[in-house]
């Protein structure tokens, strides 16, 4: 049989087809940032403003400085890139999950446009509460912990920094059920294993709250009680839609 006959009776694409179409995914995923951040550069200013937003909540009186000459026009441009990559994200989403979903069973590209949704949509909600709950109580605490009698003298570089990698790392985790979906759909963990998982689960939850939060219990139960309660959600989707669940009652139903 020939490596064509065998990719059409098969579905299988040769590994070199593969890595020539992620290429050409990631490109197209790149195109849509950069179109998105070229849009996004004119808002930059809005950007800006509302990521100023919680310390302003935090710390009324505070204001945000810079030193270097260009740090203005290289903040503009990272905005601009950050806003592109988060009005792109549905597209890059596609990307990826038509990437990988087809690439593991044909017969599960029907779901890529529900699962880009899903995935989107928990990216969202991760950066949105991130922002309305974690960051003005977080930095509040950072802005509390100053010794008295100092005066803080906050870098836009910093803050900038410090604002975008924990939107980014919320909308993150926060695609826990999108993955555990994709992962009981091609059946490699079932609710079973999820569920007698919970005290590791919690163990985790914990360690990656106290990295990724301001080092207060308040904080850290803010980021740990929501992917807790994902974690649970993710239980229920895998019972639900996994593969594992549908072999399990096949067998009990035979046994019956």
């Amino acid at each position: 049989m020939s490596e064509e006959d065998y990719e059409k009776s098969t579905g299988e694409a040769p590994f070199l087809d593969h890595l020539e179409e992620l290429r050409w995914r990631l490109i197209k995923s790149i195109i849509a940032i950069v179109v998105f951040a070229a849009g996004a550069f004119y808002f930059s200013d809005y950007l800006f403003k509302g990521l100023w937003y919680p310390l302003k909540q935090a710390a009324p009186e505070l204001q945000i400085h810079y030193f270097r000459v260009t740090e203005g026009f290289t903040t503009r441009l990272k905005l601009s890139l950050v806003g592109g990559a988060a009005a792109a994200s549905p597209i890059v989403f596609y990307q990826i999950w038509k990437f990988v979903l087809p690439g593991l069973y044909q017969r599960e590209a029907k779901i890529v446009i529900p699962i880009v949704s899903a995935s989107t949509f928990f990216f969202f909600l991760g950066t949105i509460f991130c922002y309305f709950v974690l960051l003005p109580y977080g930095l509040n605490f950072f802005y509390t912990q100053a010794p008295e009698g100092t005066q803080p003298t906050l870098m836009m570089s910093d803050y900038l920094g410090f604002i975008l990698v924990l939107l980014l790392a919320f909308g993150v985790v926060f695609q826990l059920p999108v993955v555990s979906f994709f992962l009981g759909r091609i059946g490699i963990i079932s609710s079973k294993f999820l569920a007698k998982g919970r005290r590791y689960a919690v163990i985790g939850i914990a360690i990656l709250a106290a990295i990724i939060t301001p080092p207060d219990f308040i904080s850290q139960l803010g980021i740990g009680i929501p992917l807790y309660i994902l974690y649970e959600i993710s239980i229920i989707i895998v019972r639900a839609t996994g593969r594992a669940e549908g072999r399990e009652k096949d067998g009990n139903n035979l046994a019956g």
